[in-house]
């Protein structure tokens, strides 16, 4: 068995060949590529037996790409975004998982692809029209990967002290470290445990047991002193409220 993956995301669709070949070690990866258009390419020349595509990628979508795949294809649509599922779907997607995908979910995945080498079209919609009835909840995200130059560093998601927006990426604040993760801060936030990450401000996130004192200055300005980091942060009116108690 035979398999390509495409995701513009480089670190990500190195992990998820990694896991792959955890999980089923005789099927052969044999390309990972990073747009839609190369991967229409390999679609087409290396004739493979399954496709793992994201969705949003340079070039070309996923949906897109996957017009190019032969008959015996069977496709995995992954992506963070779940507003293309019915559309994949209609391509006859095996499956669709959603970013970030856990090892649980990539391995009943990986099931379903062994067990059922063609499934109809309307079985797969009426999957996912019971999937989006009773969507499943995510786990929240418990590793950060990050790539320092040439070294992906993993960051365990207890260990940052707070988030913050820095155009299209966020900066990663631990105690003795700054990063940039290749990840807007509103994505995030739909990722991380709320009961743990706390939004202070549209460009924070806060590690809440890192808080040591919530000030209330003049004019109700609210400022965070950090157990692990010297600045202090500052709440927008927005989200005051979440510290008149303390």
């Amino acid at each position: 068995m035979k398999a390509i993956i495409a995701d513009d995301e480089i670190n990500l669709a190195q992990d998820l060949r990694r896991r792959l070949e955890t999980l089923w070690p005789e099927l052969q990866i044999a390309a990972v590529v990073h747009d839609g258009l190369a991967a229409e390419q390999a679609l087409q020349a290396l004739q493979p037996d399954m496709a793992f595509l994201d969705i949003r990628m340079p070039g070309q979508s996923g949906l897109d790409a996957a017009r190019a795949a032969p008959t015996k294809c069977r496709v995995v649509f992954v992506t963070a975004y779940d507003d293309h599922a019915v559309a994949a779907f209609e391509q006859a997607a095996v499956d669709y998982l959603l970013k970030p995908v856990s090892d649980e979910r990539l391995a009943r995945c990986v099931e379903r692809l062994k067990q059922h080498s063609e499934t109809a079209p309307e079985v797969l919609l009426a999957r996912l029209q019971n999937m989006l009835a009773s969507p499943a909840k995510a786990e929240p995200l418990r590793w950060l990967r990050i790539q320092v130059g040439q070294t992906v560093r993993m960051v365990a998601a207890e260990e940052v002290c707070y988030f913050q927006s820095a155009d299209k990426y966020t900066a990663v604040l631990t105690r003795d470290a700054e990063l940039l993760l290749r990840t807007p801060l509103k994505e995030l936030v739909t990722q991380l445990d709320p009961d743990r990450f706390w939004q202070v401000h549209r460009g924070t996130l806060v590690n809440v047991a890192q808080i040591v004192n919530a000030h209330h200055g003049l004019m109700g300005k609210v400022t965070l002193e950090l157990r692990d980091r010297t600045e202090k942060l500052a709440v927008s009116r927005s989200y005051a409220h979440l510290f008149r108690q303390m």
